[in-house]
């Protein structure tokens, strides 16, 4: 199996009400990753396992169990299987509160503004495209240091009510889009998480970025010692995190960007949520 094939179905269905006693089988929730989804290894172990029903996005036709592997070759953490569209639609469906353009706007000011002032560091101008925009706040305060602003975004919502910011907004997935080499910063802020097949996505950022680019990323820091005290205490808020398919750590992601063609230039913690790290990388070649 290449890279991004798809794999077989982790369930044939699950029955849901319709009310008045009807029922019907509901979208196959999951299809199940046969390979490590970054290295394509075959030998992977059962983790952990978690519940996901009380995240505010659940729906009663995915599973309330998610199940978490380890890669034994690269030691990759990733669940055991990614949405099929008809249960990414589910979920899609609807978005969190803070996940809508303008909410928050002067509290995730302060936030996005530590982001674009190391960003700026490294690319001074030019146009900037968030993948999976979520609230925006991050494109609002480029442009306040002089970039353009561009959003891509899977909930359609979302891009609507972006546009009606006068923000370029599109309702596509980046790894389809054809807009070679326009964009100075790609940002893929808590994002490559959500996506079952990062490689894919790198190289879709790769293509989109001009030569020398910027790449930055945020994302929960699986391997740090503050996520092994939230593990010992039964908080870490990641393994229920529905919309969640990888657990990077950093010397895994680090590997990931140098075998996709990125040098990392700077490492630093978030301040986005908890547990967080962000990196800033440059494109090669």
């Amino acid at each position: 199996m290449t890279q991004f094939e798809p794999a077989r179905p982790l369930s044939m269905g699950l029955q849901i009400s319709l009310g008045q006693g009807k029922s019907a089988v509901a979208p196959q929730p999951r299809i199940a990753f046969e390979r490590c989804p970054l290295c394509d290894g075959s030998n992977f172990e059962r983790l952990r396992t978690a519940d996901c029903s009380a995240h505010p996005l659940y729906h009663p036709a995915i599973s309330p169990t998610m199940t978490w592997m380890r890669c034994v070759s690269c030691e990759h953490v990733f669940t055991d299987g990614y949405f099929t569209p008809q249960a990414q639609d589910l979920v899609f469906s609807k978005a969190n509160p803070h996940q809508q353009p303008g909410s928050e706007m002067e509290q995730q000011r302060t936030v996005s503004g530590f982001i674009v002032d190391r960003v700026s560091q490294y690319a001074t101008g030019g146009v900037w495209l968030d993948v999976g925009f979520g609230n925006g706040s991050l494109l609002f305060t480029a442009q306040e240091w002089g970039f353009t602003p561009v959003g891509v975004d899977l909930r359609r919502s979302c891009v609507e009510t972006l546009a009606g910011f006068g923000v370029e907004a599109h309702c596509v997935d980046v790894t389809q889009w054809d807009q070679a080499g326009r964009f100075s910063v790609v940002s893929l802020a808590d994002v490559i998480e959500h996506m079952p097949y990062p490689k894919r996505a790198l190289a879709a950022v790769k293509r989109l970025l001009k030569r020398d680019g910027i790449l930055f990323l945020s994302m929960p820091s699986y391997d740090c010692a503050l996520w092994r005290q939230l593990d010992a205490e039964n908080a870490c808020p990641y393994w229920g995190e529905l919309e969640h398919f990888h657990n990077f750590s950093r010397p895994r992601l680090y590997a990931l960007l140098a075998e996709m063609g990125f040098k990392p230039l700077r490492y630093g913690v978030s301040l986005r949520y908890v547990v967080g790290m962000e990196v800033i990388a440059q494109s090669l070649g």
